[in-house]
């Protein structure tokens, strides 16, 4: 919401018409309301009795620049009325209000050209403010320009500073490494004096060993004929004993073959017998358990007492083998124990 305005444009001419009046210009300020008057209002008269300071004291609020704005304009208004209405005595009315027309119209072109050069000095104001605008913005603008290029010369001075520094250090390494070379120099030169010094004794030590290698030789190829002629030699005794031996290793092939067949011969034999052996040995054992069977039946008789009769049991059939059998049957029975007490004496 806009803030109402302390003093209204109304209650501003007015106390300028009433400062004019007490100035002394009752008629020019009544001339500039209602009726023209004898005693036009310049310039200096209006700035003379009004001022922004003594308008402002008057109202007792208001804005400077607003102020001003509105002394100007009511300057024009009433300097204006006041040459529109200059009186020119002597002269006829007809001539008096050509001159007067006259007078207006020169009046109107310089108020035009005054406004005009106004308009121009605001435009040149304007164009002043924006190119100072311009220039504040442009010399802020370089401003931080300028700070990027100092600090980029600050980067630069430190890079310029350790590239200095490691010049220096590339300078010292550098006549480091040509006293190195120097010295890999002197070391070359001797190193190419003990090497033709080798390469002489080398072909003196190639040509002894060559002599050498020339005698070693024709050595060698006598000791090789005469290891042929014992190769030769040996070879065929080796023939003479590796025939001797193909003839004893088919006796002993032979031999081998029969001792074989005798060998399985006799293991069919000795398989026989653990097999007659195995089932006498069966037999036997058959035999011994029928008659621990029977001598545990007649204990058991032997134990029972005389006076219980003996119920007959109904023995079931067992499944015996043939020879438990047969021992059975050859075996003598035992006799009753009613037989028994029957043919005992009585007490």
């Amino acid at each position: 919401m806009a803030r109402p305005a302390a003093v209204t444009p109304d209650q501003i001419r007015a106390t300028v018409l009433a400062m004019l009046a007490e100035a002394g210009d009752h008629e020019t300020a009544g001339a500039a309301t209602t009726t023209p008057s004898a005693a036009p209002v310049t310039h200096d008269r209006f700035r003379r009795a009004v001022s922004v300071r003594r308008l402002r004291a008057r109202l007792g609020a208001g804005d400077p620049a607003v102020l001003s704005r509105a002394l100007n304009a009511i300057e024009a208004e009433l300097v204006q009325a006041g040459l529109a209405e200059v009186a020119l005595p002597g002269l006829p009315d007809a001539i008096a209000e050509q001159m007067r027309a006259l007078w207006a119209a020169a009046v109107s072109v310089q108020l035009d050209d005054v406004v005009r050069l106004r308009q121009h000095a605001q435009q040149v104001a304007t164009d002043a403010d924006t190119a100072r605008h311009d220039a504040d913005v442009r010399c802020e603008m370089l401003r931080v320009e300028l700070g990027e290029l100092r600090e980029r010369l600050m980067a630069r001075d430190a890079e310029l500073t350790e590239l200095r520094a490691s010049s220096r250090h590339a300078a010292e390494r550098a006549e480091i490494l040509t006293a190195a070379s120097a010295a890999l120099q002197a070391q070359l030169e001797a190193a190419r004096t003990a090497l033709d010094g080798a390469r002489h004794a080398h072909a003196a030590e190639l040509t002894d060993v060559h002599a050498r290698y020339d005698g070693l030789s024709k050595r060698l190829l006598q000791e090789t004929e005469h290891q042929r002629h014992a190769l030769a030699a040996e070879r065929e005794r080796l023939t003479a004993a590796l025939n001797d031996a193909q003839t004893r290793i088919a006796a002993l092939e032979g031999l081998r073959e029969r001792l074989l067949e005798e060998l399985a011969s006799g293991r069919d034999a000795h398989r026989q017998a653990a097999a007659e052996a195995s089932a006498l040995a069966t037999v036997v054992a058959e035999q011994r358990h029928a008659l621990q069977a029977l001598q545990t039946a007649h204990t058991t008789e032997l134990m029972q007492p005389a006076a219980q009769p003996r119920p007959a049991r109904r023995q079931p059939a067992r499944n015996v083998s043939p020879g438990h059998a047969a021992a059975v049957a050859a075996a003598p029975r035992p006799r009753s124990r009613s037989s028994r007490s029957r043919k005992s004496p009585s007490p």
